[in-house]
């Protein structure tokens, strides 16, 4: 990157600024790490304008082998700096160093799966009638926008990316400012790879919405894949719909693990804790309802607790951190109030977190896990994303009880089954309504299948065969070649 003070715009294969620079904060510290360009309409429509350009003119569109090799030098790219993603994203984003490996090991996959998806996208031919030759071919879209958020940026803008380049599509990527100095990193990771074309990829970056929604209004950026909360994702599909645009959503969710009485508390104890804590709560698959059998639920409730209270909180720096910071102190006072509100509405404390009271982290954005008794299921706590590492108990007699319980809320995008059983678990999955299963798991992701979520948790699926829906267009060809 030429400019090692300020991160700025990657735009038509080139670095531009923008009038008002930023701070960048690590969220463990308050301390100051770096300034941003702050983008906005102008720099959006720059970055549309190039994205455009490049996909009515250039053969990128047209050569799938070019697609899967620029993706598979990316990946080389991306493998050969995954060293610097980590240390930036413990540094911005405030995650512990396994946490920013967990996120970042994904990237490469992410980029090897879709080298492969951009020469394996088929269509079919066939005679639906003797001398006439039919057939339906995919084809790009156009213009992906890609709206990514501040929680896992390097990941999930890779998630979208991924796909969308293997189609064939050009894009725009919105990153947001909590992230500024991570996009700046992927884009100069974009911008040493000399097989991916110029203007193929553009990402500016944003502390405001503009950029966002002129990307959302472009009549020339035929889809949108936004991953981020479910609120937004309703504006942005409502938006979308006046052009008629195809819209991905990956939303929010209420991640329920259902612990039935043979399970092996000892194995999920740690996972449970590990679901609320990774990334501080600030995922959207953070497990943050425990369902639990009524004869176990004394058992899991007091070793549970004993675990959060004994959790370490610290900054990614020291080794011996267990969950590392929120994003900024604004989120701790929202999940705060959040579990306030929860308490005076009925729910029983059974471990009270909240901002940390240790003097040497007073200036981080730190808030200590709770964990909350419920047994009423319309409960925010309960119905509503926390965003934070916050946990409600709720305890069931019988599978038909739990599976209505696990299903209870307008999210499906996770949910993880603890039991022993042999068929239990299949059983019960076949009728938990949420997009990924994990079973004796938690978060079980894979690239190679699709990921997205039911209901309010999303539309549309990335990973996976289906990963590339969003980003084509079935075209039929039809030719009479019968004698006349």
């Amino acid at each position: 990157m030429s400019d090692q003070h300020a991160a700025r715009h990657w735009i038509d294969g080139q670095w531009l600024t923008s009038s008002t620079q930023r701070p960048s904060f690590n969220p463990a510290t308050g301390e100051e790490i770096g300034t941003f360009h702050d983008g906005g309409a102008e720099a959006a429509q720059t970055a549309i304008d190039a994205a455009t350009r490049t996909f009515q003119a250039s053969s990128w569109r047209w050569d799938p082998m070019a697609r899967a090799t620029a993706l598979s030098h990316l990946a080389d790219a991306f493998d050969a700096r995954l060293n610097d993603l980590i240390d930036t994203l413990c540094r911005e984003n405030g995650k512990l160093r396994q946490e920013a490996v967990y996120e970042v090991q994904h990237i490469v996959r992410a980029l090897r799966f879709a080298a492969g998806l951009a020469v394996q996208n088929f269509g079919r031919v066939a005679d639906p009638r003797p001398g006439l030759q039919s057939l339906a071919i995919r084809q790009p879209v156009g213009v992906a926008g890609v709206i990514t958020p501040w929680n896992s940026p390097a990941y999930l803008s890779i998630r979208a990316l991924s796909p969308a380049l293997a189609a064939g599509c050009t894009a725009v990527v919105k990153m947001p400012a909590q992230a500024a100095q991570t996009a700046a990193l992927v884009a100069d990771i974009l911008a040493g790879v000399p097989q991916l074309p110029r203007a193929v990829v553009n990402i500016f970056i944003e502390s405001g919405s503009e950029g966002a929604r002129l990307l959302v209004d472009s009549p020339v950026v035929p889809v949108i894949s936004f991953t981020g909360s479910t609120q937004t994702g309703r504006h942005i599909a409502q938006a979308a719909a006046a052009r008629l645009k195809r819209v991905g959503l990956k939303l929010g969710g209420k991640t329920p693990h259902l612990v039935f009485d043979d399970a092996d508390l000892t194995a999920a104890l740690p996972v449970i804790v590990r679901s609320s804590t990774v990334f501080a709560g600030q995922f959207c698959m953070t497990g943050s309802r425990i369902l639990v059998h009524r004869d176990l639920s004394e058992e899991l409730v007091t070793r549970l607790a004993k675990r959060l209270e004994g959790l370490r909180p610290g900054p990614a720096s020291d080794p011996n951190s267990e969950i590392g910071p929120m994003i900024d102190k604004a989120s701790v006072t929202r999940v705060n109030a959040l579990v306030e509100e929860a308490i005076s509405a009925g729910a029983e404390v059974i471990v009270r977190g909240g901002p940390s009271p240790l003097p040497e982290l007073a200036a981080g954005a730190f808030y200590h896990p709770t964990l909350l008794a419920v047994q009423d299921s319309s409960l925010p706590i309960v119905q509503q994303e926390t965003f934070g590492p916050v946990q409600t108990v709720q305890v069931f007699d019988t599978e038909e009880e739990a599976i209505a319980l696990a299903n209870a809320t307008e999210y499906g995008l996770s949910a993880c089954i603890w039991s022993r059983d042999a068929d239990r678990p299949m059983r019960v999955a076949r009728h938990l309504e949420a997009g990924l299963i994990s079973i004796n798991s938690w978060a079980n992701l894979a690239i190679e299948f699709e990921e997205g979520g039911f209901r309010s948790s999303g539309l549309g699926r990335l990973g996976g065969l289906a990963s590339l829906d969003d980003f084509t267009e079935y075209k039929q060809i039809s030719q009479n070649y019968a004698r006349p």
